[in-house]
């Protein structure tokens, strides 16, 4: 990156992403502030003790109260925006929380970053946003509408966006349950062997974050093409890096789970701007003439297809091994490696 001697905000940046931008920045020129903004103290503190750096500034507070994210966007040139409540079922049943963190909070982010003149503001958003069926993915998809939105009214801070899929061994996703399972002896619970998912790791995550950093215009969504798998594939990869003999028990299609899961719907790929691993997807900037939306079609979008965890470039069992061997939690459980972990 073109930059030097930034200041750099992270919402949600205790987080296992948070943990992967410090891994990438924190001994470089680019960034001589890197502030972490959450609401736990306690992985706060865990992260202060991990990293034992002054160029780390930690601020306590809440996306959701505008006056607590206002002031820790003071000084900051660039903002990654990861706070987010991600759970599908935690935000099922809670529906409402969902809206007010990633819906609300994403609006205070933006409106305190152009008050406080933030150059760029890059949000994070999950393919469950694209056709999005349970609470979780539809807050999603209502962050990136305001993200775009907001993008209009804001001239001197830029706001654009990624989605990107399942992120392997982060904390909360179904690698580090298999291998609790397969270490404890119990069943590896898998919902449905033929459900695919998006394979990407944390550092492609960041790179994807920083593609959109060094390119993105107003709005601009940026998506990468990343591989995928079959969860009954990605246990049995697992099963057999840990010469596991544990029974693979298939539980069934939990609420608000899709069969695959979809990048980039149909209407965007219409539009996407191929720009070698990741397709860049502009923002519909057509204005309230509503004459527009009804006068003048595409017949063209009859012949697009989604990109989605179903036509993607597959992985097999071997391809998922291998994939796998590259991730810090693997090369730490498997072979005995001493590397750096993210923070839990």
């Amino acid at each position: 990156m073109e930059i030097k001697n930034k200041t750099l905000l992270i919402t949600g940046g205790t987080g296992s992403f948070g943990s992967a931008v410090l891994n990438r920045f924190l001994h470089t020129d680019h960034f001589s502030e890197i502030r972490i903004f959450s609401r736990d103290e306690k992985k706060q503190d865990d992260m202060r003790n991990l990293y034992k750096n002054d160029k780390i500034k930690y601020y306590i507070g809440d996306v959701r109260d505008f006056s607590s994210v206002e002031p820790a966007t003071r000084g900051v040139d660039y903002i990654f925006h990861a706070a987010a409540l991600k759970q599908v079922p935690s935000c099922e049943f809670f529906p409402m929380q969902a809206v007010k963190t990633n819906v609300e909070g994403t609006q205070n982010v933006i409106r305190a970053s152009a008050n406080s003149g933030v150059k760029k503001v890059i949000c994070l958003s999950t393919d469950k946003a694209a056709y999005p069926i349970n609470a979780m993915g539809i807050s999603k998809a209502m962050m990136e509408k305001v993200a775009v939105a907001e993008s209009r009214n804001h001239k001197d801070t830029v706001v654009c966006l990624t989605r990107y899929g399942n992120v392997m061994a982060s904390r909360g996703s179904v690698i580090p349950l298999f291998i609790k399972q397969i270490k404890n002896g119990n069943p590896i619970t898998v919902t449905d062997p033929e459900m695919t998912r998006f394979l990407m790791s944390l550092d492609e995550a960041v790179d994807l974050v920083l593609f959109a950093f060094e390119h993105g215009n107003p709005g601009d969504l940026f998506v990468n093409k990343a591989p995928a798998g079959k969860i009954g594939d990605l246990a049995q990869a697992l099963k057999e890096m840990f010469n596991a003999n544990n029974e693979i028990k298939i539980i069934g299609t939990r609420h608000g789970e899709k069969l695959y899961e979809t990048l980039c719907t149909r209407e965007e790929m219409l539009k996407a701007e191929d720009m070698g691993n990741f397709f860049r997807i502009p923002a519909d900037n057509r204005d309230l003439n509503y004459e527009n939306y009804f006068s003048r079609g595409n017949d063209k979008i009859n012949f697009v297809e989604d990109y989605h965890s179903h036509n993607t470039e597959q992985q097999n069992v071997e391809g998922m091994k291998r994939l796998l061997a590259k991730l810090p939690l693997i090369r730490k459980e498997v072979f005995n490696e001493n590397v750096l972990q993210y923070p839990d």
